[in-house]
């Protein structure tokens, strides 16, 4: 029975592994199955289709790098304000001493 059990996972990671390509129609499938609106699931591909399309990138991915691309500007604010600031610190213990 184990082995059998260990057989199926592996038959499934290995059918299954190219899966994530085709989750673009796991998001309308669910909405139609969930509330039964089909145009809400046909709307719902479109966007992830002209997504695609846009940008070469599936949705998630686009997700992903947009909050990447803000969390590295957030970095960037920081790094620029921390600069400022020790900048003002030295320019004020130099008219300081003078």
């Amino acid at each position: 029975m184990k082995i059998l059990k260990t057989f199926f996972v592996i038959f499934a990671l290995v059918i299954l592994s190219g899966c994530i390509q085709t989750t673009s129609l796991l998001g309308p499938g669910i909405t139609v199955a969930t509330s039964g609106n089909v145009f809400q699931a046909g709307i719902q591909y479109g966007a992830n289709t002209a997504l695609k399309n846009e940008t070469g990138k599936d949705v998630l991915t686009h997700i992903k790098d947009k909050v990447e691309e803000k969390n590295e500007e957030k970095k960037l604010h920081v790094k620029l304000k921390n600069l400022i600031e020790s900048r003002i610190e030295i320019t004020r213990q130099k008219l300081l001493s003078n």
